[in-house]
């Protein structure tokens, strides 16, 4: 199913449409399947891209959540395993190839795993496993990323702040994800004319970019506690100039959300200070790239935080936001909890299956209220595990919990 924003609508209004699908295939956003003594059931088309280091691992867990989630639910899935990143380079020799582009495109959602790694940090540009990241989310067209981050009770002693600090934080970071210096042009490492090599990137913004992202984070901010910091360099960058006027301009339009505006410099030094101040942040690609990856530290650990990618049509792309982690990979060594919330957040947000979604977080806090932890949020009087095994409490309390409610 497409997850989208729509500019006008608020995150309540996301749901399923069926017949509405993109040009990209004829085929019904679902299927129907009926047989005798058996319920109803709604199939979604799910295009996995394990990836690379830690990804196969950590995906071959949250597949088998979403698959438990979905039957309990009375949902089923067609899973289409598809190569991307260094896997992909390794195999055809580019980071996305048109295959899995296609098969993600004509999908209703997109589950990742992660990218990269050692093995490719010496190809040239265009052949790195990161670029197959950006030319997908180019593709899919999905311009705003929400990286949650909120510290569970159970979890408030493995942040590395003190607990007064980090107990009860609770955010939404609202990233632009296809523009900005990522994307921008010109670019490039050339000469200049005395022989020097200069490299060059653009930071750049059009007006409809930012109005898109701004109400996608201002609705979210009303869903939430209605506050909304913008996150930009206004006082140096020109495109953060722009950034600041075209986000005030839309606030009138929210009464009920209080905006706020902070320097990138300074929002990253209160997350540290004090992180409880933040409800929802909007800001630009590089600063909630970096910024986002700051907050999961709060919470005690990056292999906890999951993230949601979402356009305006077409399937959304759901990852964790945690690296491949090479030095791990094959060790059973992983944390899937980001990767499984991921699946959550694609329930939710990519599918409109609530109660599904509602059921796999519950099962998460399940298995940590009963002590188990891989080994990036273990702390003494818990129970050391591997990725493995996370899985399977997830897959027990799954099992042991009663019909989800929204």
């Amino acid at each position: 199913m497409a997850a989208f924003f729509q500019t006008n609508m608020t995150l309540d209004s996301i749901k399923i449409v069926p017949g509405r699908y993109s040009s990209l295939t004829d085929r019904a956003p679902y299927r129907i399947r009926c047989a005798a003594a058996s319920p109803v059931k709604k199939r979604y088309n799910i295009a996995l891209l394990p990836g690379d280091g830690i990804g196969p691992e950590v995906i071959s867990v949250a597949k088998n959540v979403l698959e438990k989630a979905g039957f309990l639910q009375g949902l089923e899935f067609d899973f289409q395993e598809m190569p991307f990143g260094g896997a992909a380079l390794d195999l055809v020799g580019v980071p996305l190839p048109e295959e899995t582009s296609t098969a993600a495109k004509q999908s209703d959602a997109v589950l990742l795993g992660a990218i990269g790694g050692y093995k490719w940090d010496k190809n040239e540009k265009h052949l790195r496993p990161e670029m197959g990241l950006l030319h997908l989310r180019r593709d899919l067209k999905v311009f705003a990323n929400l990286r949650p981050a909120t510290v569970l009770p159970q979890l408030v002693d493995a942040s590395t702040l003190k607990k007064e600090v980090a107990q009860g934080v609770d955010m939404m970071i609202v990233r632009e994800l296809t523009g900005g210096i990522y994307f921008g042009e010109p670019r490039g490492i050339t000469i200049d004319e005395n022989g020097e090599e200069v490299g060059v990137n653009t930071e750049i913004y059009a007006a409809h970019e930012i109005d898109r992202i701004a109400r996608v984070a201002f609705e979210t901010a009303r869903k939430r506690r209605g506050k909304l910091c913008s996150v930009d360099k206004a006082n140096v960058l020109d495109a953060s100039i722009l950034w600041r006027k075209r986000v005030a301009a839309l606030a009138s339009e929210y009464p009920d959300v209080e905006l706020s505006h902070m320097y990138v410099d300074n929002a990253a030094m209160q997350l540290i200070r004090y992180p409880k101040q933040f409800d929802t942040i909007v800001t630009n690609n590089i600063f909630g790239d970096i910024l986002s990856d700051e907050a999961s530290m709060i919470t005690g650990s990056i292999g906890m935080l999951p993230s949601a990618s979402l356009g305006e049509s077409g399937p959304g792309l759901f990852e964790p936001i945690h690296g491949s982690a090479p030095d791990i990979a094959g060790q059973d060594k992983a944390n899937p909890l980001a990767t499984i919330l991921s699946a959550a957040m694609l329930l939710k947000y990519g599918l409109g299956e609530e109660k599904a979604a509602k059921r796999i977080e519950d099962a998460v806090l399940d298995a940590l209220n009963k002590g188990f932890r891989t080994g990036d949020i273990y702390s003494p009087g818990n129970k050391l595990v591997g990725c493995k095994e996370m899985g399977e409490e997830v897959l027990k309390s799954l099992d042991s919990k009663v019909p989800a409610t929204v």
